[in-house]
């Protein structure tokens, strides 16, 4: 079992950026993929991003292709989510996700330990 705190949400204007933390507790995250999925008010969650437990293979939706990157720091113990170019539609509550096994998955039910979010707001 991992244990999950984000971190780094805040209000932004449209065109900014943030950098998401996602710090991890145990000894099995420098083994596990990690993720970042979102869930806008009314709406169902999302797949944001996704990392394999090395940091080579990378997964990113559509929606933040070229404007979102997913990196880890297995010495740390951490995941982040550096978001460029913000956009209204990006606000949410993001959440960090730890994976049953090394490889990144872009499925819900491919991640088995949950963080509590944190909520971007973005601002026209």
């Amino acid at each position: 079992q991992v244990e999950l705190v984000e971190s780094g949400g805040g209000l932004v204007q449209a065109g900014g950026s943030l950098r998401l933390s996602c710090a991890a507790s145990g000894r099995t995250f420098s083994t596990a993929a990690m993720g970042w999925f979102r869930r806008a008010p009314g709406k169902e969650r999302e797949f944001v991003a996704s990392i394999s437990w090395k940091g080579t293979i990378t997964y990113y939706a559509d929606s933040v292709k070229g404007r979102f990157t997913i990196s880890r720091d297995n010495a740390k113990n951490t995941v982040y989510l550096q978001m460029n170019s913000l956009k209204p539609e990006d606000t949410a509550v993001y959440y960090c996700a730890a994976g049953y096994t090394g490889w990144a998955g872009v499925m819900p039910s491919d991640f088995g330990s949950w963080g509590q979010g944190t909520q971007v707001t973005v601002s026209s």
